[in-house]
């Protein structure tokens, strides 16, 4: 073994323990020490989400927004939907819906809004009326109308969870830097997007017609939360990734469905109606002329 196989062998050793899928789940002489970071742990950890560089107005020659869908049944969109039962797993494994409301309830995430425009904001008790229904039977209401008090039997409660969760929606600007001389992007909002609570056992209605954006969030004020959190890896459990990664690396598929635009940034639909292969067709287009902008500004 030369000295550069030690070296290396050697700085992976030093490497912090939050590379583990669990902390200290090798040191632990019981079950209740899992995850348990000591002080020292904490204080050589410097682990935070990667900050963004200024970008001054006058440095951007072209930009452009676009709306994506990520869409949760891709194979490659799978660590942010699963997993959806959290009975029978470590509290160290949620998806990002679980994340996303956890914090909104704890008052962490204060950043919540209507849409994707970011104008009215919305605490937790505003999305209650979004996030689950109060239906009282037909029983129910017999008991009020002969003046008796309501039995709990007779209400059924619906709240969305995880697995409700269809698709996310985002937000973002890509954006062609001259000081750096290269097209970036930066990603502004997330959406949870589910079947309308109201009417999500409505067989009647399309799937496509009930789907609701919950709320927006906005992600910059998102990124510790989302970094904290963390993503199994499939491909090394030992090091799983964050959430921040994953959105900010575009760790995932996504199909652009509106821009910006003069028609009030209508959506591809709007324009080409009852046809899903011309929609994903323009989507594609819309795609490649960012994608060619970066060359073009090269081409003299």
């Amino acid at each position: 073994m030369n000295w550069k196989n030690i070296f290396i062998i050697g700085a992976a050793a030093l490497l912090p323990v939050t590379g583990m899928s669990q902390a200290n789940i090798l040191n632990a002489k019981k079950p209740d020490e899992i995850g348990i970071r000591t002080q020292a742990q904490k204080d050589i950890d410097n682990d935070a989400p990667l900050d963004y560089g200024y970008v001054d107005d006058r440095d951007i020659l072209w930009s452009k927004t676009v709306w994506e869908i990520i869409d949760l049944d891709e194979r490659v969109n799978f660590p942010m939907y699963y997993p959806i039962d959290t009975v029978d797993i470590g509290s160290d494994r949620r998806s990002l819906y679980d994340v996303l409301m956890k914090n909104i309830k704890n008052g962490k995430l204060e950043d919540v809004y209507v849409d994707s425009y970011f104008t009215e904001k919305r605490k937790y008790s505003d999305l209650t009326a979004t996030l689950q229904k109060v239906d009282t039977t037909d029983l129910g209401y017999e008991q009020i109308n002969a003046g008796e008090e309501l039995s709990p039997e007779y209400v059924n409660r619906r709240a969305l969870d995880a697995a409700d969760i269809v698709e996310y929606r985002i937000k973002g600007i890509w954006y062609f830097d001259k000081r750096m001389g290269e097209l970036k992007y930066r990603l502004l909002g997330i959406a949870p997007v589910a079947p309308d609570v109201n009417f999500i056992e409505d067989e009647s209605m399309a799937p496509e017609d009930a789907l609701v954006e919950l709320f927006w969030v906005w992600y910059p004020s998102a990124r510790q939360i989302l970094h904290d959190a963390k993503v199994f890896n499939a491909r090394n459990s030992a090091m799983p990734i964050s959430f921040d990664m994953l959105l900010n690396a575009r760790r995932f598929n996504a199909v652009i469905y509106k821009e910006d635009n003069v028609h009030g940034d209508r959506e591809i639909r709007d324009y080409i109606a009852d046809n899903a292969l011309f929609q994903l067709l323009e989507s594609k287009r819309i795609k490649e002329t960012i994608r060619d902008r970066e060359q073009d500004m090269w081409a003299y």
